[in-house]
Parts: structure tokens; sequence; C-alpha cells
């Protein structure tokens, strides 16, 4: 029963000690002949040495478990629970203490020599944790900071829950702004492909214009040039040839006919370059309305991203809600076998109440039994007066024989102190021992 870990059996009186020492009262027939309510009272004593755990402390918890109950009338159920809930951390104590079959049995039909085995069990571990009461408090306080940790991660479900669902509406209420922004972006994506080759056939004529430009300017520059060197020939002409009215008239002509020739050809170019200098400034703002739609595809793009990283993480907030979700069906299936369990439990309640009636009754019976019997060894005790005289005179010798008894019982008694220490240095090693497989250092005291 105990595993691989060993423990002496104790004594009735050393149990009856070590009880004595936490405060409860124990006689010699509790032990022998063990009820229900003693055992229990004396294992939720145990119990509460180690754990501090008691049926005052559990009473919230089993109110919150009946105010969990949708049953008209969660009073029926009380007894059941808490019952249910005792058993249960009785359990794990015997557990601990090695006692692997540990039932209700033990609470509810006790036996003599199992309930001293579980005692002694009990005590030991007692007494074991009492020594590594600092491991134990360590324990203790790293148990509270998982609670305040699991209460905290809790805390956070529940706002991430919320959270998900602020999402959730807002993402409903943004979709169709999606769907509006994305129409949108396709549109000005269009557009933008549109203007690109637009702005790339515009950068072409551009260029060409431009060369035709430096080519007219070059042209330009050699009329002047031209025109410089034929005025200077002509002035030089002039000098040396005699005037001839008619003929400078007809040069004059034909030089008034060039004038105008080459200032139509000046104005046509003037235009031509103010043309183009408009194209050129209707360009630059072509170029500056691009590069603006360009920067709004960007933002667009970004926002994009964004918005799938929101998608993404909503996703994950999905996927993390239908895990929830499952586990919360779990906990309802948990739940539904725990009430099965619970009717059982009712069940088996009421007919441990049926066959304490019918014990009491029975115990009614003999108590008027042994009322009759008292009565009848009431006058044997009259007859037995009688006979007191005659065992006064058997006195003496009695003496005699106590004399030489009480030499007998002195001899047992030293046997029974040389038992005394044995059994104690065996359970000094049984605490060595556990205290090694628990990888504990135990102070022997």
């Amino acid at each position: 029963m105990s595993g691989q870990y060993w423990f002496p059996n104790m004594p009735i009186p050393e149990i009856m000690t070590a009880l004595s020492e936490w405060g409860l009262s124990v006689s010699n027939e509790q032990l022998v002949r063990p009820s229900s309510d003693f055992v229990t009272g004396v294992y939720n004593a145990c119990l509460e040495q180690v754990t501090s755990i008691s049926p005052n402390v559990l009473h919230k918890p089993t109110q919150r478990a009946l105010a969990s109950l949708d049953d008209a009338n969660p009073d029926l159920y009380n007894n059941a629970i808490s019952h249910n809930i005792m058993l249960y951390h009785l359990t794990r104590f015997a557990t601990s203490a090695r006692i692997m079959d540990f039932s209700s049995r033990d609470l509810s039909a006790p036996e003599p020599e199992r309930t001293r085995f579980i005692l002694s069990a009990f005590i030991n571990f007692v007494k074991f944790a009492e020594q590594c009461t600092t491991f134990i408090s360590n324990v203790r306080e790293k148990s509270a900071q998982v609670i305040e940790e699991r209460e905290q991660v809790i805390q956070e479900l529940s706002e991430i829950q919320h959270n998900l669902a602020v999402l959730k509406a807002q993402r409903a209420k943004d979709e169709p702004k999606c769907e509006q922004l994305k129409e949108e972006n396709a549109a000005m994506t269009t557009q933008l492909l549109a203007a690109k080759e637009v702005h790339t056939g515009l950068t072409k004529e551009i260029e060409s214009l431009k060369i035709e430009r430096a080519h007219l300017q070059a042209r330009n520059e050699t009329v002047n040039s031209e025109s410089a060197l034929l005025m200077d020939n002509n002035s030089r002409t002039r000098s040396r040839i005699v005037q001839s009215p008619e003929r400078i008239r007809r040069n004059i002509m034909t030089m008034g006919t060039t004038a105008i020739e080459d200032k139509k050809t000046v104005a046509l170019h003037e235009a031509k370059a103010r043309d183009l200098q408009a194209k050129i400034s209707a360009l630059v703002n072509i170029e500056k309305d691009v590069r603006s739609c360009i920067e709004q595809l960007q933002t667009t793009e970004k926002e994009v991203q964004l918005l799938e990283g929101s998608q993404k993480e909503l996703a994950e907030l999905k996927d993390s809600l239908e895990y929830k979700k499952v586990e919360r069906g779990e906990l309802q299936k948990k739940t539904e076998r725990v009430h099965k369990q619970l009717g059982n439990a009712q069940e088996k309640l009421e007919r441990a109440q049926r066959h304490a009636e019918e014990k009491r009754q029975a115990s009614q019976q003999t108590v008027e039994r042994l009322q009759r019997d008292y009565e009848k060894m009431d006058i044997e005790r009259r007859e037995n007066d009688k006979q007191v005289e005659e065992l006064r005179m058997e006195a003496g010798d009695i003496e005699t024989k106590m004399a030489e008894h009480l030499k007998k019982s002195e001899a047992e008694l030293n046997e029974l102190l040389t038992e005394y220490w044995k059994l104690r240095h065996e359970t000094e090693v049984y605490m060595e021992t556990l205290a090694n497989k628990l990888n504990m250092n135990v102070s022997s005291d």
C-alpha cells in the first residue's frame, strides 16, 4: 500500500500520544472500534496540520458550487458536495503519505487494523512535514504566485476577448470602406499606368522638341552670322561700286522681302518656342501630379499592408477563440460528468442514511437488551457483595502473587523499552530514506 516507501505501523499508545500533541483527545476504545465520525474528524485534523484545509475553509467553495447548480433546491446537495470535496483532499493527502488505495470506504466503514495503518502513515507524514517546514512554505509561496499569475492570465484573456469583439465590430464596420478603397486603388492604379504611358510619350516628344529647338537655335545663329557677313560685304561693296538707283531699289526690295521673310521665320520660331515652353510647363505639372499619385499609391499600399496585418491578427485571434470554445466544451462535458457523479453520490448517501437508520434502530434494541442485562447484573452484584468478604480472605494470597507479577511486569517493561528504542531507530532511518528520496535536508532533533 505504501509503494516503495516504508513506515512503521505505530501501536495504539503512540497514536494516542501523537494525536494528543495536536489537541485531539482519543481513547483506546475509539481506536479499537473506530466509527465514521471519529475517523473523519481525525483525518481532517491530520489534513489541517499539513495543508491548513478544514471544513470551514471549504465552506465558501461548497457554496459557490451550490450556487452554480440549476436545481431549484441546491441545499439537497450540500452534504454530498462537502463530502466529495473533503474526500478529494483526503485522497490527495493519503497519496502523498503513500496510501494509494484510500477511498470513501475508509470514512464510511472504517476497519480497526486499516484505520491504525492509515493513522500511522498520516502521523509519520505530518511529522516529516513539520521537519520540512521551510521547503513546504517555499512551495506554498510559489503556488500562491502561480495562482496569481493564473488570475492575471484569465483577466488578460477576458481583455483579449473584449478587444477581439471590438476588432470584429470595427472590421465589420470597415469592410465596406475597405472594398471602396480597393476599388479606388484599382482605378487609381489604372489611371497611374495610363498617365505613365502618356508621360513616357510626352517625355520622348519633349526630347525631340529640345533637339529641334537646339537645331533651330544653331540655324538662327548661322543665319545671323551670315547676315552680319553679308552686311559687311554690302558695306564694302557700296564703297567700291557706283550707286545705281534702280539696282539699289531692286536690292532694297529684295533685302526688304528677305528681311520680312526672316522676321516671319523668327516670329514662327518664337511662337514654337512659346508653345514648347507651355508644353514643358504642362509636362512639369503633369510630372508633379504623377509624383503625388505615386505617393498616394505608396500610402495606399502601406495602408493595405497594415490592413492585411490586422486581418492576419484577426485570423489568429479567431483560431485562439475556437481553441477556447473547444476547451469550454470540454469543461462543460466534465461538468456534466461531475453532475452525474454527484447524482450517484446522492443515491449512495441516501442508501447510507437508510443503513444508518437501520443501525440506529438496532442500537436502540441493543440498549434495551443491555438495560435488562444491567438489572440482572444488579441482582447478581448484590449476591456478589456477599462473596466480597470471602474474597478479602484471598487478598493476602493475591498480594503475594501481585508482587511476583510486578517483578515479571518490570522485566517485560524493560523488554518493551528496548523494543521502543529499536522502533524509534527504524523510524529515523525511514525519515532519512524518505528525505533522500525527495531530495530534502532533514535535521534530526
